[in-house]
């Protein structure tokens, strides 16, 4: 392994329909609160340039992130500062889940549209299933899939993965660091009061404790290859293909840069297995999302036709 901690991230394509993207992204969600208070405009803009000034220029956000679009609006402040053509922006809006298939032809069928009259430029989805992901592509080119990944969410490797290359679709990686829990916070302390992330499974009392031994396991592998936890957890992630960007977020500059690091770290196939052995996901207790959202999972998305 080699670690080269100047790198800055590179270029890479995203998808095959001409989207070029930095090859680690921002996610903008925390900036608005989420598992934490949320940020001022000023302090949430000020990560954000940050970001930009290590080389990042893929920011992910939503119009549901924050009140009444904190995030976009926060987003948008910032780039007001910052070389905005050198710079993708990915957003999500209210198609949460398509009810039928001429519901979901009915929307692609607009999105089109707004490529077409130049008002966007790609389309992307969130948390669908195969089957939409399919359909939906038939309309029109989808640019990329975004669905959590991690080395302790690995549901997308059998089926998800194989279909977007084959169909030329890029993957951003949200929660690439496990919702914070490989960046050690909730491990190394308790965690704080009214925090949304003690309710997720993963993080609840007993199951936290049994999925501390996994990130103990990590933190020794960390130690071995002389970086930090996030870093190798994200470098685990940017090895297993040039076509996933992982987004990781933060509320913290020094965790952005941080992360950043994950960049100049090199992997053998051998230290990839070792580092993916050392969280089986069978071992990982509790479910990935929390109860009140799981209805907008993959699994709960499909369209069937009708």
């Amino acid at each position: 392994m080699e670690q080269n901690p100047q790198i800055q991230p590179s270029r890479v394509k995203l998808g095959s329909q001409g989207l070029e993207v930095s090859r680690l992204g921002f996610g903008c969600v925390g900036l608005s609160g989420v598992y934490n208070a949320p940020l001022s405009h000023d302090e949430g803009c000020s990560v954000i340039k940050e970001a930009n000034n290590r080389g990042i220029t893929f920011f992910d956000t939503a119009d549901a992130y924050g009140d009444k679009h904190d995030n976009e609006i926060m987003l948008g402040k910032a780039l007001k500062h910052l070389p905005r053509e050198k710079i993708q922006v990915a957003t999500k809006f209210g198609v949460v889940k398509w009810e039928s298939e001429g519901h979901r032809l009915y929307e692609m069928g607009e999105l089109k549209k707004l490529v077409e009259e130049g008002k966007i430029k790609y389309i992307g989805l969130s948390e669908a299933n195969v089957d939409t992901i399919k359909r939906a592509h038939k309309v029109h080119p989808i640019t990329a899939l975004q669905m959590e990944y991690s080395l302790w969410t690995r549901e997308i490797e059998d089926d998800f993965i194989p279909l977007c290359r084959e169909l030329g679709i890029g993957i951003v990686a949200y929660s690439p660091l496990g919702r914070g829990f490989f960046g050690g916070k909730v491990v190394d302390e308790a965690m704080p009061n009214g925090s949304l992330l003690a309710n997720y499974p993963r993080f609840n009392g007993e199951n936290l404790e049994k999925n501390k031994l996994l990130y103990t396991r990590v933190s020794n592998l960390a130690v071995k290859h002389g970086c930090t936890v996030p870093q190798l957890a994200l470098a685990w992630l940017l090895h297993q293909g040039d076509d996933i960007v992982p987004i990781p977020g933060t509320t913290k500059v020094k965790n952005m840069i941080n992360n950043v690091g994950c960049l100049g770290l090199k992997l053998s196939e051998d230290d990839l297995k070792e580092i993916g052995d050392a969280v089986p996901v069978d071992e990982v207790i509790g479910e990935r999302e929390l109860g009140v959202f799981s209805k907008y999972d993959w699994k709960f998305a499909n369209t069937p036709l009708k």
